[in-house]
């Protein structure tokens, strides 16, 4: 309980609490629809960074409160503005995007409604995404005037250009089921399910070795861009390395010998 008094003491926009391994990160503005204002994108970017320190924590939950996950960018920072200010907005997004995928847990959204323009991208960026049959996803930026292009970096990633493309150009929702087939979540369960669901993925990654998931994690995003040939260069290095590793050598051994294997994270 401490724990989340003191978070709720230090954040203004989101939520931090720990579930045993797993951290907990709660966009917390339901009254604008988890609009990501820049206060809360660098509440964000500092929290998942501590995250990324804690060695106890194994993966994260990034979920929202109310019933919309996030509407994307918060519009009234959006008005009226110079072109230095909105290069600050669209730079503090960016950074939250890559701060996602760049510490050693991964981060799974746990989508429970609607996710649309950079609220789209922030589900698309996440390593994992389990939603409920009640979320939608939109990039309905073409709409207003103002076309989802840093948003379109993540979706043209998870699902594809010709897809990608539909959801931009027109801005129309889709739904969960959609969304799972097209590769931008992973997995569609009943919304009352949908806490127990995303928590059971979480506690899946958390049983692994935290050295063995960090390694992989910040491997396959170094190699998916690559070419392939860098991509087996880079990976049969990076898979030597890791065969070096205490836990490595430990989970070999505790397969060969048939016994739950004991992780260090070394």
């Amino acid at each position: 309980m401490s724990e989340t008094l003191n978070a709720a003491v230090k954040y203004q926009s989101i939520l931090f609490e720990t579930e045993g391994p797993i951290a907990v990160l709660t966009l917390n503005r339901p009254q604008r629809r988890n609009a990501l204002s820049l206060e809360l994108m660098r509440e964000v970017i500092g929290c998942l960074d501590e995250i990324g320190k804690d060695r106890n924590l194994r993966a994260v939950l990034l979920k929202a409160a109310g019933k919309v996950f996030s509407s994307g960018h918060d519009l009234s920072e959006m008005v009226g503005r110079d072109i230095n200010a909105y290069r600050e907005v669209f730079d503090v997004c960016t950074e939250m995007m890559t701060k996602v995928q760049s510490i050693p847990q991964p981060v799974i959204a746990e989508v429970q409604g609607i996710a649309t323009a950079a609220g789209c991208q922030l589900v698309a960026t996440c390593d994992l995404a389990v939603a409920s049959d009640q979320a939608a996803f939109a990039t309905p930026g073409v709409k207003i005037g103002l076309f989802c292009t840093t948003p379109m970096v993540a979706l043209s990633r998870a699902i594809g250009r010709k897809r990608a493309l539909q959801m931009l150009l027109t801005g129309e929702i889709v739904d969960a089921v959609t969304a799972a087939e097209w590769g931008l979540i992973n997995m569609v369960v009943p919304a009352a399910e949908l806490a127990e669901q995303s928590r059971k993925l979480a506690t899946r990654i958390a049983d692994a070795s935290s050295l063995t998931v960090a390694l992989g994690k910040q491997a396959f995003y170094t190699q998916i861009d690559l070419d392939q040939p860098k991509a087996y260069a880079y990976a049969k290095e990076i898979m030597s390395m890791n065969s070096l590793a205490a836990d490595a050598q430990e989970g070999i051994s505790a397969f060969l010998e048939k016994r739950p294997a004991c992780w260090t994270g070394k």
